[in-house]
C-alpha cells in the first residue's frame, strides 16, 4: 500500500503547487524575507522591527479518529502544537493563533472540547488565541463531519532566522522524539489499520503495549518550543544551524526544504527506536520502509542540526541520527 493508495498524492500535490509559483510571487514586494517552500512566511513590518513569521495548517484526517472516538479535545491542540512548530524552524517564538473551526451542524458539546484544545495549546505555548471563525456548511459536510484549521503568527529578530545557510558538512544531526503520527499520514493509518487490518478503535493491539489503537492515533503532536528553548539557553542560538519540522512528505520532502545545496544529510535509521504504531501500520497495510518514511515522521519529530562540537545528549530527548556530509541528494536514508 501506498498513501495514493488511501487517496493522497502527494506528487499531485507538488506539482499542482509549482504551477502556482509565480501567482503567489506576484503578491510579494521587498517587505517578504523568505523563499517558496519555507515552513513559514517571513514578513518585514518596517524596517528594523521584529520580522513577523506566519504559518496555517490543518490536522487532515485525524478530525476522523476524534468522531470515531468520541474524544474532541486533543485535535485543537494538535493544531496549535503543528502551527508553532512549523514558525519555530524559523527561529520564531509565537504572538498568536487564529482558528477555524466548520461543520455540517453545530453540536453543543464538540465546539466547547475543540476550543479548549485550542486554548490550552495556547496557554502551553505562550501565545494567545486571539479569535477564529465558525461556520455551519450542510451539504459541504456530512452529519457529524468537522475540519480545522490554524493560523500561528510569532516574531524573530533578523539577526536570529534560521534559514539553513549555516549549515556546513560536518555538522551532527539530532533527532527530538515525536509522540507518534503527529498530524500527518492519518489517511493511510486509518486504510491500514481500520481497514486492511480490521481494528477498531478501541483495540489493544499486542504491539501497543496495552494502548488502545485509537490512543495511539491521537496521540497530541508534540510542540518542540520548550527543547528548542533549552538548547538556545544551554549552547547559543548559533549553535544550532538548522531545524526541520517532519511533517507530511517525512524525511525525504523536509529536510531538503532547509539544507543548502551541495551538502547531503546522512541519517543511520538504527540510531533511534521507532514508535510501535509504525510498525502496526507497516505490517498490516504492507507498507514498504521508503513510503513509510516519506508519509510518517517515524519517531523523530524535529530534526536539528548543529556544529560537530555541540552536544544535544539529554535536552528533549535529543538522539545523535547522522551527519552533514557534501553530496548532491540532500537526504540519505538507507533503509
Amino acid at each position: 500500500m501506498k498513501y495514493a493508495d488511501s487517496g493522497v498524492n502527494i506528487d499531485v500535490a507538488t506539482r499542482a503547487l509549482a504551477k502556482a509559483k509565480e501567482a503567489v510571487r506576484g503578491t510579494w514586494d521587498q517587505r517578504v524575507r523568505n523563499e517558496l517552500g519555507a515552513f513559514g512566511g517571513i514578513f518585514e513590518p518596517e524596517p528594523g522591527a521584529p520580522l513577523l513569521v506566519a504559518s496555517v495548517d490543518g490536522v487532515g484526517t485525524k478530525v476522523m479518529l476524534a468522531r470515531l472516538t468520541g474524544r474532541y479535545d486533543t485535535v485543537g491542540e494538535d493544531l496549535v502544537n503543528h502551527c508553532v512548530d512549523d514558525i519555530l524552524v524559523q527561529g520564531a517564538e509565537p504572538l498568536f493563533f487564529l482558528d477555524y473551526f466548520a461543520t455540517s451542524q453545530l453540536v453543543e458539546h464538540v465546539l466547547p472540547a475543540i476550543i479548549e484544545g485550542f486554548a490550552r495549546g495556547c496557554r502551553r505555548n505562550g501565545c494567545a488565541l486571539l479569535g477564529g471563525e465558525t461556520a455551519e456548511m450542510p451539504g459541504v459536510y456530512g452529519p457529524g463531519e468537522f475540519d480545522l484549521a490554524g493560523t500561528v503568527v510569532g516574531q524573530v529578530m533578523a539577526e536570529h532566522v534560521i534559514d539553513g545557510s549555516r549549515i556546513t558538512a560536518g555538522d551532527q544531526v539530532w533527532g527530538l522524539p515525536s509522540t507518534g503520527l503527529h498530524t500527518n499520514g492519518y489517511s493511510l493509518a486509518r486504510a491500514a489499520l481500520l481497514e486492511q487490518g480490521g481494528f477498531a478503535v478501541g483495540d489493544k493491539p499486542a504491539e501497543l503495549g496495552g494502548v488502545t489503537v485509537g490512543d495511539a492515533l491521537l496521540a497530541v503532536h508534540r510542540s518542540y518550543l520548550a527543547d528548542v528553548r533549552a538548547i538556545w539557553e544551554q549552547h547559543g542560538r548559533e549553535a544550532v544551524h538548522g531545524l526541520v519540522h517532519i511533517t507530511g512528505g517525512g524525511f525525504y520532502d523536509n529536510i531538503p526544504r532547509v539544507v543548502p545545496d551541495g551538502l547531503c544529510v546522512h541519517l543511520d535509521p538504527t540510531a533511534w527506536t521507532v514508535p510501535p504504531v509504525f510498525g502496526l501500520i507497516a505490517e498490516h497495510g504492507g507498507v514498504e520502509a521508503a513510503e513509510m518514511h516519506r508519509v510518517f515522521n517515524m519517531g523523530v519529530g524535529m530534526v536539528v542540526l548543529t556544529g560537530p562540537d555541540t552536544d544535544l545528549a539529554g535536552v528533549g530527548g535529543a538522539m545523535l541520527m547522522g551527519e552533514v556530509k557534501a553530496g548532491p541528494d540532500k537526504v540519505d536514508l538507507p533503509l
